[in-house]
């Protein structure tokens, strides 16, 4: 008779599986993805390295599937905020914004989630969150098309355009750096989305109202 997992049994196995990624976004979030490694990842998650090695055979599996859960929780992010808004446009603002402010708040994950110099193999396991970004704002931009608050353009160009500009003005290498005073770096985030509505063809974005609720992170003490 096959051996049959209690529900106790996968309730442990689902918690040390989160637990290895929570210790590998704290790596990431820390030092990049150098700093995925296994051995430091199980010693920050309390367990044995030839546990994690259960659960992740090499580094890129690990890097591998934290992108994948990071890459879902950020969708999660922009489609919640898009939601929230009233209107196609002001949706597209908000998941502009939403994102511009969540890179900001843990700048060094998202350095390292999308521009970090990286191994093939590991650049190759985070192609997905970009592309899941740049089809986010897709289907965005294309639903603000659809209901006549944009100029016609080809969304497929548009949408990685976009998310190329929010990444140099958010994360590049001379990008500025992330003001210590919560109001500067919400005018920061403003000036991006403002930035981003305009290349759409939204010349008159904050006589909408498009950007006056943008709303930080919960600070959390990470860069």
């Amino acid at each position: 008779m096959p051996y049959r997992r209690t529900a106790n049994v996968v309730r442990k196995l689902v918690a040390r599986h989160d637990a290895i990624l929570a210790a590998a976004c704290e790596a990431a979030a820390e030092g990049g993805m150098a700093a995925v490694q296994i051995a430091p990842v199980a010693a920050r998650a309390g367990i044995a390295t030839g546990t994690v090695y259960r659960y992740f055979p090499s580094k890129t599996e690990l890097v591998a599937a934290l992108v994948a859960a990071l890459c879902e929780r950020e969708v999660a992010a922009l489609e919640g905020a898009a939601k929230a808004a009233p209107g196609p446009l002001s949706a597209l603002a908000a998941a502009i914004s939403t994102f511009a402010a969540r890179a900001l708040e843990r700048r060094r994950l998202a350095f390292a989630l999308m521009a970090e110099p990286v191994e093939p193999e590991i650049d190759g396991a985070r192609a997905a969150y970009r592309e899941a970004l740049t089809g986010e704002f897709e289907k965005l931009i294309r639903k603000a098309l659809g209901a006549g608050r944009l100029p016609d353009q080809d969304a497929a160009l548009a949408a990685p355009a976009l998310v190329g500009a929010l990444v140099e003005g958010l994360i590049g290498s001379r990008a500025p750096a992330v003001p210590d005073d919560p109001a500067k770096a919400r005018a920061q985030v403003q000036m991006l989305t403002l930035f981003a509505l305009r290349a759409l063809g939204v010349v008159d974005a904050r006589a909408r109202g498009l950007v006056v609720q943008t709303v930080m992170p919960q600070p959390s003490g990470k860069s």
